[in-house]
């Protein structure tokens, strides 16, 4: 016998974020360098300044909401074409729900495009997956010499 399987109906709100969301941002945006394992090494206070400093620039950020519960955020570069994701990140407790994918689709439904350019570090497997489950695929490889 198989289960029965649950219909689960996920709202996703998408608000534009202003510089007074900038030190919200900058905790959710610590949670994804570690959770990508970055080696940015910044703490919250720095983080919140860089925020700010996008949030004055062509970037934008947007939170996913449901009711008023935060579920991610994006950062996107509206001066490049097509547009540049730079931040997409779902917290940790919503993870594999189908929160990443709707946030995703409602995110590119509200920029008004079918196009968009995506970093993803090599060793951020679960990321690459992801991207590549929404029809992203490779173009280039960043590399670095360290000393």
């Amino acid at each position: 016998m198989v289960p029965e399987r649950k219909e689960v109906t996920l709202l996703i709100q998408i608000e534009v974020c202003s510089k007074g969301d900038a030190e919200l941002l900058a905790g959710l945006n610590k949670q994804l360098i570690e959770d990508e394992q970055h080696d940015n090494s910044m703490n919250i206070g720095q983080l919140k300044l860089r925020m700010e400093a996008f949030l004055e620039s062509e970037y934008k950020a947007y939170l996913f909401k449901e009711s008023s519960e935060i579920k991610g955020y994006a950062l996107v570069n509206h001066s490049r074409d097509p547009l540049y994701i730079r931040q997409f990140f779902i917290c940790r407790d919503s993870r594999g729900q189908g929160y990443g994918k709707l946030a995703f689709s409602r995110l590119m439904e509200r920029l008004g495009t079918s196009k968009a350019d995506i970093e993803v570090l090599s060793g951020n497997e679960r990321g690459c997956a992801f991207w590549k489950s929404l029809g992203f695929a490779e173009r280039s490889v960043y590399m670095r010499l360290e000393e």
